[in-house]
């Protein structure tokens, strides 16, 4: 049992014996059907705080020969197979590292960072089989190669972090290539790798058409395969969690669900565990990541109108394929946007090739960010949303008139003036503040056509839910019909209480620019 090489337990039986612990010990059963496959080089890529150190120390705890795990897994899922499962169990030397630490103590020098790998798991493997006698070149490969050749017992090797030299080094393409080909070296065609299991953020760095290593199976919020379930929490996961701790599972799903992966909706799970164990729905986020991590990204005057429809709940469309998998490199924004999903600050949908602002939680970043860049197109839109939703729950048609069209005229130097979905983009964005009680959606399918705009109440009936019809050129009178006629209310089927239709014009040709509001409220 040593530092790196078959390492004991403990890291994983802190997770078991945490408040809070979701079994997504299934995992194993994925990696075992790969060990000694072709297919047994997997990286997988996933934002801060998604498990990825819980997962990489709960497959040491069960492959190491290190330690006797039976009884920890004992009463997990993955034991119920028990002849599968005591197949692998404890039988591999494993070699856990996490790369921040060598890259850490070699101070960001790729090649000391090396030496230093090299050098301690060097060592452990000679302390480990002092009967073995090893070349006079005595590099660590050659000492991988005489172990397995002598013992018949192949390696697990978990990496952990795998790619912080792209994220504390990301300017030195050099130092990359060297990392990348140390790695390469060390597993490509080896046969003493049973298994490959790589953590990161970032999927593996392209170079050109090829990547150094790409005999890895990739894994990500892009790309999750099989493993989604195993990326944070499920809905199941987090129901139980909210009845257990007797919170809202729809203010929980409102805050932090949202990831679609693979049609499978997940949800941040070091949120969740927090909001959980706190009893306190609110943004952890902003607690592990500065502002600063965002701002970097978006800061661009051409990511502006990109950004304020992701605000106002746009969905995108992008093409993922050209970003290089690293964080300098941006050919199109389509790059920054497919960044933007590694670190987790949008979902994609691979069905619809769109990325979106997955919750309230992240919708509150990009806002805090915005902010304090100083976009006041957008922040100020926002920051009076307050007084629009009061306004429109008040009935007070003239104000409501008024601040959309500031909002309108404000948003005019990103979006298209006179154009029908910037206008509701604006409308969108300038109610921001009542996704704190409003789900918001756009273009619902609601009695005999489409709603332009719906706000369901999510916590009390005492909160009228609205419907917002846009016209131009038309009238703010005709928009109210147009609700009534067509039976836009019948979208509101399970809701009991007051609803407000809100109608909106705006005169293209009208040289003041001038919005008019009727609003009218009906019992449900």
């Amino acid at each position: 049992m040593g530092i790196y090489l078959n390492p004991n337990n403990e890291d994983f039986k802190m997770a078991l014996d945490s408040e809070i612990y979701i079994d997504k010990s299934m995992l194993i059963e994925k990696t075992n059907k790969v060990i000694r496959t072709e297919q047994r080089f997997v990286s997988v890529s996933r934002p801060r705080r998604f498990g990825k150190s819980m997962a990489a120390n709960m497959l040491t705890a069960y492959y190491s020969r290190g330690c006797n795990s039976g009884g920890m897994f004992s009463g997990l899922k993955i034991s119920k197979d028990k002849e599968a499962f005591d197949k692998h169990l404890n039988k591999y030397n494993v070699i856990h590292v996490n790369m921040v630490d060598f890259l850490s103590e070699a101070q960001n020098n790729v090649n000391e960072m090396i030496s230093f790998i090299q050098e301690d798991l060097s060592e452990e493997l000679s302390n480990e089989f002092p009967d073995i006698t090893f070349p006079r070149r005595k590099t660590l490969i050659k000492i991988l190669e005489t172990i397995f050749d002598k013992t018949g017992t192949p390696f697990i090797f978990i990496i952990d972090e795998w790619d912080c030299i792209f994220r504390e080094d990301k300017d030195n393409k050099e130092a990359q290539k060297v990392y990348l080909d140390f790695l390469r070296n060390l597993l490509k065609d080896k046969s003493y790798v049973a298994l490959a299991y790589i953590t990161g953020i970032l999927p593996i760095k392209k170079y050109g058409k090829h990547s150094a290593i790409n005999m890895f199976t990739e894994i990500s919020m892009i790309k999750p395969g099989e493993y989604s379930d195993f990326t944070g929490f499920t809905e199941a996961e987090v129901e139980r969690l909210c009845k257990e701790y007797h919170m809202s599972l729809d203010e929980t799903k409102h805050w932090y669900d949202g990831y679609n992966l693979k049609g499978k909706s997940i949800y941040n799970p070091q949120s969740v565990v927090m909001a959980m164990t706190g009893k306190d729905i609110s943004n952890y986020w902003t607690e592990t990541e500065s502002y600063e991590a965002l701002e970097e990204y978006i800061r661009s005057d051409d990511m502006k109108e990109t950004i304020d429809k992701l605000m106002a709940g746009d969905e995108i469309p992008i093409d993922t394929k050209t970003f290089t998998n690293d964080m300098t490199t941006f050919a199109t924004k389509d790059d920054v946007l497919t960044l933007l999903i590694h670190l987790g600050y949008l979902t994609y949908d691979s069905s619809t090739k769109k990325v979106k602002i997955p919750n309230y939680e992240l919708m509150e970043q990009f806002a805090s960010t915005i902010r304090l860049m100083g976009w006041s197109e957008i922040s100020d839109s926002m920051m009076r949303s307050d007084e629009l939703l009061k306004a429109t729950i008040a009935c007070d048609e003239e104000q409501v008139a008024e601040l959309i069209e500031q909002a309108h005229t404000e948003n005019a130097s990103i979006l298209k003036y006179n154009d029908e979905n910037s206008l509701s983009c604006v409308i969108s964005l300038a109610y921001y503040s009542s996704r704190r009680t409003y789900t918001m959606h756009r273009e619902v399918p609601a009695g005999k056509g489409f709603a332009d705009i719906v706000f369901m109440p999510r916590k009390s009936v005492t909160t009228p839910a609205m419907v917002i019809e846009l016209k131009y050129n038309q009238s703010a009178e005709s928009a109210i019909e147009q609700v009534k006629n067509r039976n836009y209310a019948d979208v509101f089927k399970d809701y009991k209480g007051y609803i407000l239709l809100v109608g909106i014009n705006y005169s293209k040709d009208d040289p003041n620019k001038k919005h008019t509001c009727r609003i009218e409220k009906i019992k449900k």
